[in-house]
């Protein structure tokens, strides 16, 4: 049985760890709350932006645009999105290993990987996959520029021919207790539909819906991957606060349980001092 001096050490210890990991939780939370306020302010914007691609791609020609180009996936690009630090439970984990088996499944000539987030980079580092771009500790300061940086290579290549299809893994936040692991194609973008409606009204546009088309298509990539970043950012921030909060339940339960061991072990000493007094008095008696 371990001594009374090293029960309280060990204590003194995890006490100490206990007031690391409920501050972690009260900052995530705080960070969380923003993180919600973003997504939820940004949503809107992302659904009327499809609701007008969709309106110009009824009445311009699949053609009009290179980014609406669909080829055989000969080159094939995956952006995985995680966070830059650990202590959030499966975060990253989820992600990595569903990154992973469907770069094992992708049947590509040529497969690369653009990867956003330090635990990213260090796991595909230490594999054997091509790693042509880096975006690490962007979520300390996320902006929409971050997106910019991220889209922009890829629809360069893709115009250019060089890439067939680039898809996006993230974590989509949920609620504070669930975050899914979302695996979908950003270019070519198949969530434009160009099927003509039965019923169609008559819109005059200036300029041209093609040229109107032209122009947001890209912002519509860049605003897909600025999503997905904030997404990821409010994911990691509620699976850290989750795994902070369980972290502190764990760190009491054991406090608790090393406190009962430690005064069984104090009681234990007194008694075996209680029966050295009364033997000793026996003895003289």
């Amino acid at each position: 049985m371990p001594s009374l001096l090293d029960l309280r050490r060990r204590v003194r210890s995890i006490r100490n760890t206990q007031q690391i990991t409920k501050a972690m939780k009260m900052v995530a939370a705080a960070k969380l709350r923003r993180a919600q306020d973003r997504i939820l302010s940004g949503r809107p914007y992302a659904v009327k932006m499809l609701e007008v691609l969709n309106s110009l791609a009824t009445r311009a020609d699949p053609g009009a645009h290179p980014l609406l180009t669909v080829r055989e996936p000969r080159r094939v690009e995956v952006v995985v999105v995680t966070a830059d630090k650990g202590l959030c439970g499966a975060f990253n984990a989820s992600i990595l290993k569903q990154a992973s088996s469907f770069l094992e499944i992708a049947r590509a000539e040529e497969l690369g990987l653009q990867v956003v987030g330090r635990k990213a980079r260090e796991y595909f580092r230490r594999r054997r996959y091509t790693i042509r771009y880096e975006h690490v500790d962007i979520f300390r300061d996320l902006d929409y520029q971050h997106a910019t940086e991220v889209a922009k290579p890829i629809m360069g290549r893709y115009m250019e021919g060089s890439l067939d299809a680039v898809y996006l893994i993230y974590n989509e936040f949920k609620n504070v207790l669930q975050q899914n692991v979302v695996v979908e194609r950003l270019l070519p973008l198949e969530k434009l539909r160009f099927e003509r409606p039965e019923e169609e009204f008559d819109y005059i546009y200036e300029p041209s819906a093609k040229q109107i088309l032209q122009e947001l298509l890209p912002k519509h990539v860049e605003y897909q991957v600025w999503r997905a970043l904030l997404e990821s950012a409010a994911a990691e921030h509620a699976a850290r606060m989750t795994a902070m909060d369980s972290a502190t339940k764990n760190a009491t339960e054991l406090i608790d349980h090393l406190t009962l061991t430690m005064n069984r072990v104090r009681q234990a000493a007194i008694t075996k001092e209680i029966l050295e007094v009364v033997s000793g008095a026996e003895t003289l008696r």
